[in-house]
């Protein structure tokens, strides 16, 4: 089936103020089949959020008006939808600011199309597959209950928000208790990337989940990869 006709019922916006940036990826992604919207600024990109209620956005770290790191708290509380954060700077404090509001995955500029594209299929093809998997029961990590039927996570019985990605990944790890997975195994497994590249997206979204959930939740192997310790994480019911 061509990339075209699995895209054709997606829709992505397109948060960037920069109109020559904008205008190609939109184009490039239209030219996939997605249906797609394009706002130049924060505010217009949240009232286009909320009417379009889009598959995933594309957000710039720079905007106008509210920049990415806002923009990415209010489209997050409103649900969880995938936001893929376009960044002109490659520092670990950037790239882990935007990762621990929301963001699902980054790309620095300059990117190419093909690259983003690229991005944009594996990140949805990743929340079709979560949803039509089975749903596995609740898992328990110490204080931390993850319950995969609702997607959400308490811990100490309050509730902690997690984006999609955060969420899948501490499932992953927590449903595995004892047990290392490389930066390369994480990649493949949760965010669907063949290649192993993106070793510093795993690195921050361990960090934004130890920063919502406690230091010692993840455990680091170093050289290795992460792992939660096998006596933290429960039988399931």
């Amino acid at each position: 089936m061509p990339s075209g006709e699995v895209a054709s019922a997606r829709s992505v916006v397109i948060i960037e103020d920069e109109a020559p940036i904008a205008s190609a990826v939109a184009a490039r992604l239209r030219s996939e089949g997605y249906r797609v919207e394009v706002a130049p600024d924060g505010p217009a990109g949240i009232e286009l959020c909320e009417r379009v209620r889009p598959d995933l956005v594309v957000l710039d770290l720079m905007l106008p008006g509210l920049d990415g790191l806002e923009v990415c708290k209010h489209i997050q509380s409103d649900r969880p939808v995938p936001v893929l954060m376009l960044t002109a700077r490659d520092s670990e404090t950037d790239l882990l600011v935007g990762l621990a509001v929301g963001a699902d995955d980054y790309m620095t500029k300059p990117f190419s199309a093909r690259e983003l594209v690229a991005r944009v299929h594996t990140i949805l093809r990743r929340v079709e597959r979560s949803s039509a998997e089975p749903v596995p029961g609740p898992v328990h990590l110490g204080d931390i209950d993850i319950d995969p039927a609702s997607r959400r996570v308490r811990n100490c019985g309050e509730l902690v928000h997690l984006t999609p990605t955060e969420f899948d990944l501490l499932l992953h790890l927590a449903s595995r208790p004892g047990v290392v997975s490389t930066r390369e195994q994480l990649l493949s497994a949760v965010w669907g990337y063949p290649d192993g590249s993106g070793a510093r997206t795993v690195d921050s979204h361990v960090r934004a989940l130890r920063r919502k959930l406690g230091d010692d939740v993840i455990r680091t192997v170093h050289g290795v990869g992460y792992a939660v310790e096998g006596t933290a994480a429960a039988a399931r019911r």
